[in-house]
């Protein structure tokens, strides 16, 4: 499918000051909200239950309920919200050591007995011990995630590449954790799922683009390295647009019409694929320039490979026939 005309070549380099400037400033402002205002723990990492209750009237009366709650010390701190329709609720309940789980729906029961006819949907509970360790679980595989692309950048390409590959995959990720906070969304297993996704779909959409400049390169054409960025992400600009708009569309049906439920899912997945795109095209592109990489240098390089592969080449006919 053809969107831009295949000659047409936009230059992204001169374009991408400006994306590094915005890159800059989102990231301290995500650093500053990750320190400053930090993440709400849901019960996966921080322990406690969650019920899903629904009431039979059309609306629940949530400043009763709220009210009912504090009557009762084992839901102290207790976090009382709306789930999709007017109907239903969720209640987030904070770990409590002196509250069996077996003892939990039989204590709403009767401390909310007063407040209409409602059932508990969905009730699950993690003990602090399990969330601590699905808090290490999760960080662990973030970053052996990480570290595993960074291994396989920093192989298949000349290493300025591979770092600029490498933080613009680290700005990713930030920017959709601080994208977490911002929306208000409990850092779950289900946020951890979608910036895992992300790692893949960002380092994969900056490969394509930096496997397109580096056949530029081996054209062998005396080129500027500017220019050759501009070709490659010229080239490769429909296929990034046309699975970045599937991916978006696709992500943002489930956000639509998923619920409620998997919201820690899709809005952070939604951000990241909205980030992953932009990055790969004016963000890494540019650290490499900034980061040293001379087109010279890398011709020479590849010169010199070549010479050594031809004399190789000619040692072995030579041996072959026995001329040596």
């Amino acid at each position: 499918m053809e969107i831009f005309k295949q000659n047409r070549v936009f230059d992204f380099v001169s374009w991408s000051k400006y994306g590094l400037i915005i890159s800059i400033l989102l990231t301290i402002g995500s650093i500053y909200l990750f320190f400053g205002v930090g993440f709400n723990f849901g019960i996966d990492f921080a322990g406690g239950s969650t019920a899903q209750i629904q009431y039979q009237e059309k609306q629940a009366p949530m400043v009763e309920i709220r009210k009912l709650l504090t009557t009762n010390p084992h839901f102290d701190n207790t976090q009382v919200s709306k789930f999709g329709a007017d109907n239903e609720i969720v209640v987030k309940i904070p770990y409590h050591e002196n509250l069996k789980s077996e003892e939990l729906e039989s204590e709403l029961y009767q401390t909310l007995a007063s407040s209409g006819d409602f059932t508990i949907r969905k009730l699950d509970s993690v003990g602090a011990k399990v969330g601590d360790d699905l808090t290490k679980s999760a960080i662990l595989s973030l970053l052996l995630a990480t570290l595993a692309m960074m291994l396989y950048v920093s192989f298949r390409y000349e290493w300025r590449f591979a770092l600029a590959s490498i933080i613009t995959l680290v700005h990713d990720i930030i920017i959709t954790a601080a994208s977490v906070i911002i929306f208000k969304i409990d850092m779950n297993l289900e946020v951890i799922a979608a910036l895992l996704t992300l790692l893949g779909y960002s380092i994969n959409d900056t490969i394509i683009i930096f496997d397109r400049i580096r056949e530029k390169m081996l054209e062998g054409k005396k080129m500027q390295i500017s220019d050759v960025i501009n070709e490659a992400i010229s080239n490769t600009l429909p296929r990034t647009l046309l699975t970045s708009l599937t991916m978006f569309f696709a992500v943002l049906t489930l956000y639509l019409f998923g619920g409620h439920i998997i919201v820690g899912f899709s809005l952070p997945l939604l951000v990241g694929v909205i980030f992953g795109t932009y990055s790969s095209m004016f963000v890494a592109p540019k650290l490499a320039i900034l980061l040293g990489f001379s087109i010279e240098r890398y011709y020479a390089k590849e010169s010199e490979k070549a010479k050594k592969a031809e004399e190789k080449r000619r040692m072995r006919q030579l041996y072959e026939g026995g001329r040596v």
